[in-house]
């Protein structure tokens, strides 16, 4: 019989919990963690939260996972979750965390255009070992962020759910921008991703796996990078300006047309070769990239 997946559906229940008080709002909340004391359960062997969380955790010996990954958090680091994402935690860790986590559930943002915009931050769906490490004035700014969300959520009127998604926002293009100074500070880390990133699929197109394992995915070579696909993504966009689907397929591309020139490989072997389960696949790809069909390319050459 399979394991019935334990579901905390609301920010209440999560306050119970955490042996806290309710929360001045259903919706959203901001919690201290010097402040909570876990409620010892099963439930925290793995479990799933019906609502986002972003979590500025400092000096926390907390090892938490998230996904398939563990990671020991340090000083000022920042998570992202999104509802359903299957978690886990050992509350004897929890005991000495220290930091501000805010709480809030997707029916907080209906209707306002932060419900769609939210999909675009990719930094909710990395793994934990890519959280965003603050500098001094980073955390301060995100700190202040939080604290007026805290205090908003106690006024509640007509103003409250509007001024509280702006911070929000606010707080998500902070966490864009300190991301892309983090890709941008670790760069020779980030230049030696890429590299491998590109022998990679280098490798598969010399070899021929890819008629023996079929068309390369953005998910197989983030698996082999031991990345998250949106952190590999988010990285190669912010050093090339191409995301990691554009990376391969413009080397994909480039192995076409090496093929079309250089041998009398039919269409069709050359998009089977490319990993491409239907020749259409590859033409419509070929030519979005060349503004030629591959039998218009190969015929330009003559």
């Amino acid at each position: 019989m399979p394991k019935i997946m334990k579901k905390i559906t609301s920010i209440s229940a999560f306050h119970s919990m955490l042996s806290l008080p309710s929360p001045l709002h259903p919706l959203v909340s901001v919690i201290r963690l010097e402040e909570a004391n876990l409620v010892y359960s099963d439930i925290w062997q793995s479990f799933q939260r019906e609502f986002y969380s972003i979590a500025l955790k400092r000096d926390a010996r907390c090892k938490t996972r998230y996904g398939q990954k563990h990671y020991d958090f340090d000083k000022g680091i920042m998570s992202f979750t999104v509802p359903e994402q299957v978690q886990s935690l050992v509350p004897e860790q929890v005991e000495n965390a220290k930091g501000i986590v805010l709480l809030f559930h997707p029916d907080f943002l209906a209707k306002h255009p932060l419900a769609n915009a939210i999909r675009t931050y990719g930094f909710f769906h990395y793994a934990v070992d890519e959280a965003l490490h603050l500098s001094e004035k980073e955390e301060a700014d995100i700190t202040l962020l939080l604290e007026k969300i805290h205090e908003e959520s106690s006024r509640i009127d007509r103003h409250t759910q509007e001024i509280i998604l702006s911070h929000i926002g606010l707080l998500l293009s902070y966490a864009r921008r300190f991301y892309e100074r983090q890709f941008i500070t670790r760069h020779k880390v980030s230049q030696e991703l890429l590299d491998r990133f590109r022998q990679l699929i280098v490798n598969h197109l010399e070899d021929g796996l890819l008629l023996e394992k079929g068309r390369l995915t953005v998910n197989y070579l983030a698996e082999q990078l031991h990345l998250s696909p949106d952190y590999l993504s988010d990285m190669l966009r912010t050093h090339t300006g191409q995301n990691a689907q554009q990376h391969l397929q413009h080397m994909l591309m480039e192995k076409a047309r090496e093929l079309l020139s250089s041998t009398s490989m039919t269409v069709a072997e050359i998009a089977y070769y490319l990993g491409f389960e239907y020749p259409q696949s590859f033409n419509k790809l070929f030519k979005s990239k060349t503004d030629l069909s591959p039998l218009q390319f190969r015929r330009s050459l003559n």
